[in-house]
């Protein structure tokens, strides 16, 4: 009995899931985080290999007839060096068939509809939208990174929360004129928990300072550990509810740049900061409304179904609509 795989292939863990025709799942697999920009190669390489081996560790390998992985970082396989690694330890693992490696947008969309085409809209850590047309992403919009773009993700929330609370410190001492600060105005729901989240204590008169200290130490990226707190904080402060309505204006911009002019084509989802419950994608659904909008469940089942299409034809049923 013929199957296919399915990998998800992300930062911190790798999943995977084989499934017959039907999109029934034979077995899954998990392993330690596969993107080759936040890993070696060789350790990303491997994660894939031993997701793949456990998922179908009850199963004829012979039989294995097509695998798709959804990878974050696929861009790295453009390499040489790296696409040559990456086969290596696959035949090494006794796989016969060479995995496809697509963006892990393109999965996360595959997992939310059928349709061929439409836009994937990712904001986690980073920001980027996707034009999707027969299933693949043919152009982005967004996505430069934390250096030089990202707007709307959870660095750039996170960011957005640490210079509005230095914003409201330097205000302070401001008003104190050089001297001991002192508060000029309560500081708020928002501005309190960044400080607390830093270990900062509110009442310490170099509050300032030791934020600027305390961020600088850290890697730029874990600047999205301050998104959180804006959520938490949205619906009764102003600055948080702001930084909210920033970030939604700014991913509905992407958003909008990667569709045609009266697109009526699904926009998926995806990622923490536009997860239920989370302020931002409340407002994204206001700015898009009647636009058909659906959600990502789970890109390890996108990235199994894209496979099964390979495998066996367009009569496969969407993950959606099995069970």
């Amino acid at each position: 009995m013929m199957y296919v795989v399915g990998v998800d292939a992300g930062g911190t863990s790798t999943r995977a899931c084989a499934v017959d025709s039907g999109m029934r799942v034979l077995g899954t697999g998990r392993a330690g985080g596969a993107n080759p920009n936040s890993h070696p190669p060789e350790k990303a390489a491997s994660a894939i290999a031993e997701a793949v081996a456990a998922a179908t560790v009850d199963l004829d390998r012979a039989e294995l007839g097509d695998c798709v992985v959804g990878m974050a970082g696929s861009s790295k396989l453009t390499d040489p060096a790296v696409a040559a690694l990456f086969e290596r330890t696959w035949r090494e693992a006794g796989f016969d068939v060479t995995p496809q490696v697509v963006s892990d947008a393109e999965t996360a969309f595959a997992s939310a509809t059928d349709a061929p085409d439409g836009t994937v809209l990712v904001s986690g850590t980073g920001s980027i939208a996707g034009r999707i047309r027969d299933r693949r992403m043919v152009s982005v919009s967004g996505g430069y990174g934390w250096l030089l773009g990202d707007e709307g993700s959870g660095f750039w929330i996170g960011r957005e929360a640490v210079r509005a609370t230095l914003d409201a410190l330097s205000r302070d001492e401001a008003l104190a004129g050089g001297e001991t600060p002192t508060r000029g105005e309560p500081l708020g729901t928002l501005t309190s928990s960044v400080l607390a989240e830093a270990g900062v204590d509110a009442a310490e008169p170099r509050a300032f300072h030791l934020l600027i200290t305390a961020v600088n130490q850290d890697t730029p990226v874990h600047l999205a550990r301050f998104a959180p707190l804006v959520s938490a904080a949205a619906a009764s402060d102003p600055v948080a509810a702001r930084i909210a309505d920033d970030a939604a204006d700014r991913l509905t911009d992407i958003a909008i740049a990667a569709r045609d002019t009266d697109e009526e084509t699904p926009i998926v989802l995806v990622g923490s900061v536009l997860g239920t419950g989370n302020p931002v994608r409340t407002r994204i659904h206001e700015r898009l409304q009647g636009c058909d909008m659906r959600e990502s469940k789970d890109g390890v089942l996108g990235a199994a179904w894209l496979a099964a299409l390979e495998g066996f034809g367009q009569h496969v049923p969407h993950p959606n609509r099995v069970g």
